[in-house]
């Protein structure tokens, strides 16, 4: 089963309506405030000689850093624009990427078939999934990650939810890279805190270790404060 129409059109619409420049994007963050310190909670956990797999790559900012980190780095995305942009961007061909929906489990057993158990990195994608494709994503990061693997899923929480109604509600107006992200349909902390890992453990999956964090984006309110948007990060392997 594939995502929806309307979502896959919400996606393609956005990045289609986005350029290729870093940032521009609203969770485009440099990897110094994003992956870099994700590695700092993955690394004691990740299997270093594994490949790693970005689920919701999207314009592959994340992927090359992943790739200075793993002997392989393989991006993947439900955009095809936003493959697209990896691609482009990837100037020097340190990564892979490829065009997968992570509800199409064929795809999925495919990519797994080809790569083995693999390393998963996946930062905010169960949260703003449509609810009937939730437990389909968790399963491909179950799949993925087979019997060696690990990953490390990154997800907001209720608590950005204020933080955006706060943004939106700005007296000069929503700031341009949050509007876009509405004006499209995409819905970002739709999920409930519980819901990602209860979904995770019905996949198959343990958690090893977790915590809160924040998720630093590329835009900042009226009085110049950045838009941090409070998130869980969980470290997670085979269960049994």
């Amino acid at each position: 089963m594939s995502v929806s129409q309307q979502y896959r059109d919400a996606w393609e619409g956005y990045w289609k309506d986005t350029s290729s420049a870093s940032g521009e994007a609203i969770w485009d963050s440099e990897p110094s405030l994003t992956a870099i310190p994700h590695m700092e909670l993955f690394a004691p956990h990740a299997v270093a000689s594994l490949p790693v797999v970005d689920l919701g790559c999207g314009n592959g900012t994340q992927t090359r850093y992943l790739a200075t980190r793993f002997p392989r780095a393989i991006g993947v995305d439900l955009s095809h624009t936003a493959i697209e942009h990896a691609l482009r961007a990837d100037t020097e061909g340190v990564a892979e990427f490829r065009q997968l929906s992570l509800t199409d489990a064929d795809g999925v057993r495919e990519l797994h078939e080809r790569l083995g158990d693999v390393n998963v990195y996946m930062r905010a994608v169960i949260h703003q999934s449509e609810p009937q494709d939730r437990a389909r994503v968790a399963a491909a990061v179950a799949a993925l990650v087979g019997s060696a693997g690990r990953a490390f899923v990154a997800e907001l929480t209720s608590g950005s939810r204020a933080v955006l109604q706060k943004a939106m509600q700005s007296p000069g107006g929503p700031p341009p890279k949050l509007g876009k992200v509405f004006t499209h349909g995409l819905k970002p902390a739709d999920a409930d805190d519980s819901e990602v890992e209860r979904l995770l453990r019905e996949a198959g999956l343990t958690v090893l270790a977790q915590g809160a964090t924040v998720l630093p984006q590329t835009e900042y309110l009226a009085d110049g404060t950045r838009i941090d948007l409070p998130a869980q990060w969980l470290v997670l392997g085979p269960a049994g």
